[in-house]
């Protein structure tokens, strides 16, 4: 039985490719907005693109099923959907987050160019089963203006743009990437690979 991996549809992210990416791991993928649906399954991946405090708000009707999941089942944060995970981030203004990771969502520094937006490499720093088949110094896409400073021992790999800030983090069964696994090549791939096997060991 290939796991089922709800995609969470809140209106932001690229889903058709995390879909295609999941797919290729051999999970059995859903997009979907039914609370239902992510209940029941296997695993969850929160994508998102955009701001902060915007997908907080569309996110608002999944948030109680999101933190009850925490530690129960994988959930794969993406991009800002990393972000989302922590307690508060500072983008345009102070918002509120799923607090489920503490730390704070800050600006990269007015030094680089913003957004970071293209291939960086990653210094892995924990060893992780998410990371079977990645190694420092493999290149993954980013597109971000902001980064996570978590107040927790959660940094799995880190990249440096302008600063060192965390590119993979893990807490129990919550994994997330400040990079786009599904727009990076075959690590990228490997990546969901790894969290679909996860899903599919968790559900046993």
């Amino acid at each position: 039985m290939k796991p089922e991996i709800a995609i969470i549809d809140y209106g932001v992210g690229n889903l058709r490719s995390v879909y295609r990416g999941l797919e290729a791991g051999g999970a059995k993928p859903i997009v979907t907005d039914d609370m239902k649906v992510v209940k029941r399954s296997d695993g969850i991946v929160l994508p998102g693109v955009g701001a902060f405090g915007d997908a907080m708000k569309r996110l608002e009707g999944f948030r109680d099923v999101i933190i009850e999941s925490a530690g129960q089942k994988p959930i794969f944060g993406i991009c800002l959907g990393m972000q989302l995970y922590f307690t508060r981030s500072e983008e345009d203004g102070v918002h509120v987050g799923l607090d489920i990771m503490k730390g704070n969502v800050v600006s990269l520094p007015k030094s680089v160019k913003i957004p970071q937006m293209g291939w960086n490499s990653i210094e892995i720093k924990k060893e992780s089963i998410f990371m079977q088949g990645i190694n420092s110094g493999d290149y993954f896409y980013f597109v971000h203006s902001f980064y996570a400073k978590p107040e927790e021992d959660i940094t799995v790999a880190t990249s440096d743009y302008g600063i060192e800030f965390p590119a993979i983090v893990e807490k129990d069964l919550l994994f997330a990437t400040q990079f786009h696994p599904e727009k990076s090549g075959k690590v990228g791939l490997k990546m969901l690979e790894n969290f679909v096997k996860i899903s599919n060991d968790n559900s046993k």
